[in-house]
């Protein structure tokens, strides 16, 4: 190739798109791979397939399924799990790519030389994609999405004709897929209210006050996301986080507007019925052993939480706390 000669960025918008079937659907898919780390999602998938496939193999002189092959099986399973929720739930790929790049290093040890080394690799270039993948801003997407659009028509149409505005399609299924495998993923935790969805949470304070607890256990799986919350001073973004109760000891809650400050304490206090917690900080220990902190500019928090899992030693900036039924023991109101 010519140095300077012109390449089209996608072979999907340039000359080739009139000989290419199917202009629609491949245009939409475009779409939606550009909004996701969709080349590290496959790189896992296949590191996890390559995983699955050697120690069901037919070559039992080399790979034998004792307990390398079972663990074979489990971290390709995992891995394969890891690149759906990178395409599905790109959000959450900081988290996904962590454990996934753990998983493929732990590979190497744990099953038959990581699938010959070539399934360890794919899962690291995987994760490594993944996790240094970023979204476009707002305007670039837009630009691009018209593009697209303009170039697609153009081909379809034929000399003469003048391009339509697209880019419908390709944003309604971006969006359509991720709320698809959400709802799938949340069969057992309580559905919203529909009232409660068309409403929106009320206005949250403008100083959130802070929350500290030595327990925090979620009853019923949690759903986690990334949202923003209306406040007198604008929209700010905080961590969502849904259950249907959470159980809370030594409770306590500290204003810190700047002006008299005001406290209530506990020694358990337990939300039941579509719990929705909005959070700007929260940080504990994970079952008392991993610290971690979660922001939504920072880790986003795990997509899903089993309800299992439970934080010591809690510290989070409560925006809001919705709930149908708060008891508590031992309640009582602070001021200074």
């Amino acid at each position: 190739m010519l140095l300077g000669a012109r390449r089209p960025a996608d072979p999907g918008t340039g000359r080739w798109a009139p000989r290419l079937p199917l202009p629609g659907p491949r245009r939409r898919l475009r779409a939606w791979r550009r909004t996701r780390p969709f080349w590290g999602g496959l790189l896992l998938v296949s590191g996890g397939i390559e995983l699955l496939l050697v120690p069901l193999s037919p070559l039992t002189v080399l790979v034998s399924l004792g307990l390398g092959g079972i663990a074979a099986i489990g971290i390709g399973a995992a891995l394969v799990v890891a690149g759906l929720f990178l395409w599905f739930l790109p959000q959450a790929r900081a988290y996904v790519s962590i454990h996934a790049l753990l998983l493929s290093v732990l590979s190497f040890v744990a099953t038959n030389l990581g699938g010959f080394l070539v399934g360890m690799l794919l899962g690291i270039a995987g994760s490594a994609l993944a996790f240094g993948w970023t979204p476009l801003p707002e305007k670039e997407e837009a630009e691009a999405d018209s593009a697209e659009g303009d170039a697609a028509a153009a081909a379809g149409a034929g000399p003469g004709s003048v391009p339509g505005p697209g880019g419908a399609g390709s944003r309604a299924t971006a969006v359509a897929l991720p709320l698809a495998l959400l709802v799938a993923l949340a069969s057992g935790a309580p559905p919203a209210r529909a009232d409660a969805a068309a409403q929106g949470p009320p206005r949250a304070a403008r100083t959130p006050p802070t929350v500290t607890t030595s327990l925090f256990a979620p009853q019923g799986f949690a759903l986690a996301g990334v949202t923003e919350l209306d406040t007198i001073d604008g929209p700010r973004r905080v961590l969502v986080l849904r259950m249907a109760a959470a159980s809370l000891y030594d409770y306590r809650l500290r204003t810190r507007d700047g002006g008299d400050e005001y406290g209530l304490s506990a020694r358990s206090l337990t939300l039941r019925g579509d719990v929705t917690l909005y959070l700007t900080r929260f940080s504990g220990c994970i079952e008392g052993l991993l610290c971690v902190t979660f922001s939504p500019e920072g880790l986003p928090a795990p997509p899903v939480i089993p309800p299992f899992v439970f934080m010591t030693r809690v510290t989070a900036e409560q925006a809001l706390v919705t709930s149908d039924v708060i008891v508590t023991d031992g309640l009582r109101l602070d001021a200074s």
